[in-house]
């Protein structure tokens, strides 16, 4: 349904312009890089590289589940519904805004492993301390997928709490692994600040 004389133009162009923006993704990813990848360091185009190819990965992940299987379930719960009092009219734009932020949510949701693996390599977060908080993050998980997805329980906040919950997971083992490495490193850094120290006092 549209409202407006110009209803039909603006949701073309704002659906034209998210379909542009998405395949032109890759291209601007290639020109940022190549812009700033002259002035990182050899060790940072390391990190930088599978960080990106991750998180675009894991950003693709979370649209298509919400599309092709949260969306359905959601809009077919919405309609139920609805009483003999109420006859669904459902705008043109209002629609498009409402599946736009659905697949925005899901992609920024699935960047979590992403996010914990960069706060740890920061020292921010320690992998102990995300196995204490387990319990909290199971409750959490579904908090935010009864937040951003509407729907019965074992609808669209279960379509998202399960694999929220196991991006959870493998965050966990994400950390531990980068925290061990930037412990490793910190030890060595520490012995061979030791070693200079011995052999400026020998």
């Amino acid at each position: 349904v549209i409202t407006h004389p110009a209803d039909s133009f603006t949701v073309l162009m704002s659906a034209s312009l998210a379909i542009g923006g998405i395949i032109a993704l890759p291209m601007i990813g290639y020109q940022a890089w190549a812009f700033l990848s002259p002035a990182l360091y050899g060790h940072e185009k390391k990190v930088i590289i599978p960080a990106l190819v991750a998180g675009t990965l894991l950003f693709a992940c979370g649209v298509a589940l919400a599309y092709y299987f949260v969306l359905p379930l959601a809009l077919a719960y919405l309609m139920r519904l609805e009483s003999d009092a109420l006859t669904p009219m459902i705008m043109a734009s209002e629609y498009f805004g409402f599946v736009a932020t659905l697949c925005v949510a899901f992609g920024a949701v699935f960047e979590l492993p992403l996010a914990i693996t960069g706060l740890t390599a920061l020292g921010i977060v320690k992998p102990q301390f995300l196995t204490k908080y387990r319990r909290h993050a199971i409750v959490g998980c579904w908090a935010v997928a009864a937040i951003i997805t509407p729907g019965d329980f074992l609808g669209t906040t279960f379509a998202l709490a399960i694999p929220l919950y196991l991006l959870f997971e493998i965050s966990v083992v994400l950390s531990y692994i980068v925290w061990r490495r930037r412990e490793r490193r910190h030890q060595a850094a520490m012995e061979e600040l030791q070693g200079e120290e011995g052999e400026a006092h020998a």
